[in-house]
């Protein structure tokens, strides 16, 4: 059989970190910027963990190479 491959579109948006969790960047952070606050958008510099076990499943079986 051949290789798995992983899903190019999960793989560019959400990263695995060493200890198994799923890290991903949030949304509302690429324009109309000057309407949002400064603490906003501090608030969404930093990156989000998918929490629900089900979610991060299914994600690490899109990101296995």
């Amino acid at each position: 059989m051949p290789k798995m491959k992983s899903h190019k579109g999960a793989r560019k948006r959400f990263k695995i970190t060493g200890s198994g969790e799923v890290k991903r960047g949030r949304a509302f952070k690429s324009h109309i910027l000057t309407k949002k606050t400064s603490k906003r958008k501090r608030r969404l510099r930093r990156a989000a963990l998918i929490a629900t076990r089900g979610e991060v499943k299914r994600l690490k079986r899109l990101l296995q190479a």
